[in-house]
Order: C-alpha cells, then structure tokens, then sequence
C-alpha cells in the first residue's frame, strides 16, 4: 500500500548554500526506493485552520519502504544539509487502499466507541 513522506518546511531567507545541495542531491537517495515527489516547495491555498511554510509530499511504495529511504546512509548524509538551516516537521502516512471507504471507517470507528 502506497505511503508518503510529508513535510511542513518553514525557510526563512536568503536560504544556506546547503540547503540548494540538498534539493540537488535528493533525487538520488529517492531513486532506489522508489520514491517520487507529488509536492514540492509549494506554498498552501489556505481553506481551513492555520499553516505556515510550504509543504513537501513524496510517494513510496509503501511505508517499509519509506522508512528504509529515510534511514539509508544516503539520506541521512543530506539530512542535515537541511534540518540545520530551515525548521519544520516531517512525517511518514500510511495511504489508503485501492476501493478505500470512509463509511466503513466511520462504522468501524462508531462501533468501537460503543460501551
């Protein structure tokens, strides 16, 4: 089942020379996971609550393989060419299945509430 890398990145700039290797070496670390950028750097059209920064959202094949690409020695080598020059929160989701439906998730999730 597919999953996805998601990151709320707030850069102030002018942005660190590091940060630009970053977006010049991650491709290569994605590569052999198979991953893909979906979003990238784009900025909110804000429609409910409050946000701030821009947004990144990469897919993988599913999440063992996602937290293989976050661990590899490729990854965390260029990790910090980031997380030291711009802050923000990053996160791995688990995607739904093909044919998902909410209405069973909300049956399930009533039913479990239940006493």
């Amino acid at each position: 089942m597919t999953a996805y890398a998601l990151a709320n990145l707030r850069p102030q700039p002018p942005l660190h020379e590091n940060v630009f290797t970053y977006m010049e070496r991650i491709q290569d670390t994605l590569d052999p996971y198979g991953g893909r950028f979906l979003v990238h750097g784009t900025a909110p059209e804000q429609i409910e609550g409050r946000t701030e920064g821009t947004y990144v959202l990469i897919e993988f094949p599913d999440m063992d393989t996602a937290r293989a690409w976050y661990a590899s020695d490729a990854y965390q080598e260029i990790l910090p060419m980031r997380t030291d020059h711009i802050e923000g929160t990053a996160v791995l989701l688990q995607g739904v299945p093909p044919n998902y439906d909410p209405a069973k998730t909300a049956a399930s999730m009533r039913a479990a509430q239940q006493p």
